[in-house]
């Protein structure tokens, strides 16, 4: 008798091997989940979700090259059936929000995958929202999950913003952000000076030390 159990397809984008390796353990032992194709760019995302059209994709914020948010967004309009699980390293409360916004349907942090990434899997592949309690606590708590406005600091920052004042975080140099996030140094340059202003930071000095501090505290 033949059974008619249905087999998830995944595909992992993240640009450390390691992680890849780790999460395809953790998700080819199970019987109804396999992985369909490894990414470690933006790129190699989208042509694999292309050709491969997986199911569920586990996505990485930070790359080498290209970026998470942009490939959740590309995700929400070019393949609108995907779900899609963020899973990350950076701060759970403000990047979950920014995730959900953007379209992805859970948010897990790397330090939670290896006991909880196959149950969030599943979780999202059901048409369900992936957060743990306490991050839901907290984002609720906030306001998160609904309009907002007259946010400020870090928050009142956007998507493209944040994503380069990380990079800043990490010790990249403009040209370098730019060829990572596949932007013109000059607009690397003006979201610099956008974020300058919204976190009243008087010199590029003091926005890398800003910057710096705060990736520390977050991670």
């Amino acid at each position: 008798m033949e059974s008619n159990h249905r087999i998830s397809r995944i595909l992992i984008l993240d640009d450390h091997p390691l992680v890849r390796i780790g999460l395809t353990s953790l998700i080819q032992n199970e019987e109804d989940l396999c992985i369909c194709a490894e990414a470690e760019t933006e790129r190699e995302a989208r042509e694999r979700i292309v050709s491969t059209e997986p199911d569920l994709a586990v996505v990485d914020l930070t790359l080498a090259a290209g970026s998470g948010m942009q490939l959740i967004s590309w995700s929400r309009t070019t393949v609108p059936a995907l779900r899609l699980l963020v899973c990350s390293m950076h701060d759970d409360a403000l990047f979950a929000e920014r995730v959900l916004r953007a379209g992805a349907h859970g948010y897990i942090n790397k330090q939670e995958a290896s006991t909880h990434v196959v149950e969030a899997i599943r979780w999202v592949l059901s048409g369900r929202i992936w957060l743990n309690r306490a991050m839901s606590e907290r984002l609720l708590h906030n306001g998160a999950l609904v309009a907002d406005s007259g946010r400020r600091g870090i928050e009142s920052l956007s998507n493209r913003e944040l994503e380069v004042f990380t990079l800043i975080g990490q010790g990249f140099k403009p040209s370098r952000i730019a060829e990572r996030l596949g932007l013109s140094v000059k607009t690397v340059d003006a979201h610099r000076e956008n974020i300058k202003k919204k976190l009243r930071l008087a010199s590029g000095a003091e926005l890398v030390r800003h910057a710096t501090i705060w990736l520390s505290s977050a991670e």
